[in-house]
């Protein structure tokens, strides 16, 4: 979790996930560690003791929201307005408060739970995106996410984009009940990738909602996701859950 020094964030997918209200094509850097299955309780003891840290000395300008993959990816999630805030020492004033040594103790600890880390952009499409109430990633009470990644090669790039605005369009038509955020991948990130993100309460009430949804859709829905795999390199899905107990919101 050392990099987080510089740039905190976390992929993921998606994601992401922040306070964000009705805005447009917002980016976030993501900084993610794989820990290992075990060390997984030691890591977490370690962010908790660095969050509070963070609480005990008001660390500003170092917010995040953290996601944990089914497969122990952790992610730390950050938006940004520009790639020069990716030049920013985040841990700067809290390293002049309690001292080089004892900061770096911290990211020692991280260090020994996980052997791969890396951070990477992802970018909001507001455009292609499905949320008729307010395009929010703040979803209260819906911590769990399942992720869809499309992955496209750059030719198709723009064709992929075209069929999920034709999606969404079918959505808007039928009330579809279902709400998703599509990210497109940016810097960091080997290959291109679309991600669809599902917000819901937990596993059951998302499986529930998509077979409701696919009912509703019927076959135009069939055929639309047919064609939208037409131009998908891969595609992949994976679940997580947001950790509100492992984030970060200085105080204002």
């Amino acid at each position: 979790m050392k990099k987080i020094k510089l740039t905190i964030a976390l992929m993921a997918f998606m994601l992401l996930t922040s306070n964000l209200t009705n805005a447009q094509n917002q980016r976030y850097t993501i900084y993610q560690d794989q820990v290992k299955p075990a060390m997984q309780a030691e890591y977490e003891k370690t962010t908790k003791e660095f969050i509070e840290e963070c609480k005990k000395n008001n660390l500003k300008g170092a917010d995040w929201v953290t996601a944990r993959l089914t497969d122990g990816r952790y992610l730390y999630i950050s938006p940004i307005d520009k790639m020069a805030d990716l030049d920013k020492d985040l841990f700067a004033p809290l390293a002049e408060k309690i001292g080089k040594e004892n900061l770096q103790k911290y990211f020692d600890k991280f260090d020994k739970c996980y052997d791969k880390n890396g951070s990477y952009s992802v970018t909001l499409d507001k455009d292609l995106s499905y949320m008729p109430n307010g395009l929010t990633t703040n979803t209260v009470g819906q911590d769990f996410r399942k992720y869809h990644l499309f992955y496209v090669t750059p030719s198709n790039s723009k064709i992929m984009a075209a069929q999920l605005k034709t999606i969404k369009q079918l959505f808007e038509r039928k009330n579809a009940k279902e709400y998703y955020r599509i990210y497109h991948s940016g810097y960091g990130v080997v290959g291109e990738y679309y991600m669809a993100v599902v917000s819901a309460k937990d596993e059951t009430e998302e499986a529930k909602t998509s077979d409701e949804n696919n009912a509703l859709l019927g076959e135009a829905w069939s055929n639309a996701f047919s064609e939208l795999m037409k131009f998908t390199e891969k595609y992949e899905t994976i679940s997580g859950v947001m950790r509100p107990d492992l984030s970060y919101a200085a105080n204002k």
